[in-house]
């Protein structure tokens, strides 16, 4: 959508919180999708729908209206001049009769909470769980694995990830259907009929990266199902540890032990589709210890 220029960041407007949730609902987004659009996170995005923060930049609001794909008049106050021309004044009531409606009101809506509280609700269409190595090394490349769960017949899936920016995903399989190296997203569809178990990815780590910090992924399954939708957040891992250790040396102490080794011949199975070095680690097994070279941007085997 084409967005305004020589927008002054100081311009705040009033946003329309209701019709914000509305429009987004209505376009089967979540609240975590709309926050990476607009560069906010979840709560700023919850706390607009609730009217926590009722004004907002009007470039963030900008933001916001390409996000949810709607003009920016949409999702901004109305003039009250434009919403109600003149009212006419309620008929008056007397306390007793408003104490009578205000109780068959509450005893219809906690029946209806009743109703829905014992309802089961159903169980997302499909569920999915990401492994993730303890250590990435900056430079180093590291394997990512996204396990998928079919319920029932989806009616068609997206798997959306995001991951540290400065990181790049540079193999996937199957490739991703939208990839955006830049701000750390990428979708995969997954049509119905595929027979697919995981979607599994290579992303290098930045190579600026600080050792010791912690890099946090996110992401959410979207299916439909019989004309609904729904997402669903990924589960399982969601960190990793910024440190010079491979992805296969789970416990950080520089060498790769034949427990490690043998978890990490199952990862490279899990992984086909995407080329990892099984040579390389061998000989980092083999050697007993090794050490990262971010001159050389690759583990060195260490003789013993």
């Amino acid at each position: 959508m084409k967005r305004e220029n020589s927008v002054d960041p100081s311009v705040t407007v009033c946003l329309d919180a209701g019709e914000v949730r509305r429009i987004r609902e209505r376009q089967h987004l979540t609240q975590l999708y709309v926050s990476k659009v607009v560069g906010v996170t979840t709560d700023t995005v919850s706390r607009w729908e609730n009217n926590r923060y009722p004004t907002i930049r009007r470039e963030n609001a900008l933001k916001l209206a390409d996000a949810l794909e709607v003009p920016l008049e949409e999702i901004l106050q109305k003039p009250e001049a434009d919403v109600v021309a003149a009212e006419q004044p309620p008929e008056k009531k007397t306390v007793f009769h408003r104490g009578i409606f205000l109780m068959v009101f509450l005893l219809a809506l906690a029946g209806v909470y009743l109703a829905l509280s014992r309802t089961p609700q159903p169980l997302p269409a499909v569920t999915a769980q990401r492994l993730l190595p303890v250590f990435a090394a900056p430079g180093s490349t590291i394997p990512v694995q996204v396990e998928l769960t079919f319920r029932a017949d989806s009616g068609g899936v997206i798997l959306r990830e995001y991951f540290p920016k400065g990181w790049k995903i540079v193999q996937s399989h199957p490739p991703a259907s939208s990839l955006d190296n830049v701000n750390g997203i990428a979708r995969w569809i997954i049509k119905v009929g595929e027979e697919r178990d995981r979607v599994v990815y290579l992303i290098q780590v930045d190579p600026e990266a600080q050792p010791g910090k912690t890099e946090n992924f996110q992401g959410e399954i979207v299916s439909s199902r019989e004309g609904s939708k729904s997402a669903v957040p990924i589960q399982g891992a969601s960190s990793t540890a910024v440190a010079p250790f491979h992805w296969a040396d789970a416990d950080g102490d520089g060498r790769v032990d034949d427990g490690e080794m043998i978890d990490g011949s199952y990862t490279i199975e899990d992984m086909a589709g995407v080329h990892i070095d099984w040579n390389a680690l061998e000989k980092l097994w083999d050697a007993g210890s090794y050490e990262w070279s971010q001159e050389k941007g690759r583990f060195l085997p260490k003789s013993k």
